[in-house]
C-alpha cells in the first residue's frame, strides 16, 4: 500500500535519512517505522533499516527515500510529521503526532 498521507517528512528529516541510507549497503530499502508497547505512557516509536517490504506495509516514497510503516502502527501514526532536530549535543528524529493524547516528561513514550 502506498499512501503519502500516513506520515510526512520535513526537508531536514529527508536530508538526514538520505544521508543515513547512503552510508549503508545497497540492500537497504528504506526506514521501517513501528510502534512498541513500552515506557511510562504506553507506546514508543521504533525505527530500523528495512531490507524488505511486507505485504501489508504502508510505503511512503519520496524519490529515493522510503518509509515503510508497519501495518500495526498505521492507526497510531496516521497524520504524523517526522522531523530531524539538531540541538547542541543532541540530534534525533522527532514525531509531531496529532493522535497523541499525552507524552511522558522525557518525551520517549506517548499514548493515544
Amino acid at each position: 500500500m502506498t499512501d503519502t498521507q500516513i506520515m510526512t517528512m520535513t526537508d531536514k528529516a529527508e536530508a538526514q535519512l538520505r544521508n543515513l541510507l547512503s552510508k549503508n549497503n545497497e540492500d537497504v530499502l528504506g526506514l521501517r517505522i513501528g510502534i512498541t508497547n513500552t515506557g511510562c505512557n504506553g507506546l514508543s516509536y521504533t525505527m530500523d533499516f528495512a531490507r524488505e517490504s511486507k505485504v501489508d506495509d504502508a510505503i511512503i516514497s519520496n524519490g529515493d527515500i522510503k518509509l515503510l510503516i508497519d501495518n500495526d502502527a498505521i492507526q497510531y501514526v496516521n497524520g504524523t510529521e517526522m522531523d530531524w532536530q539538531d540541538e547542541g549535543l543532541e540530534s534525533r528524529f522527532t514525531f509531531e503526532n496529532p493522535n497523541e493524547k499525552g507524552r511522558c516528561g522525557c518525551g520517549s513514550s506517548f499514548h493515544v
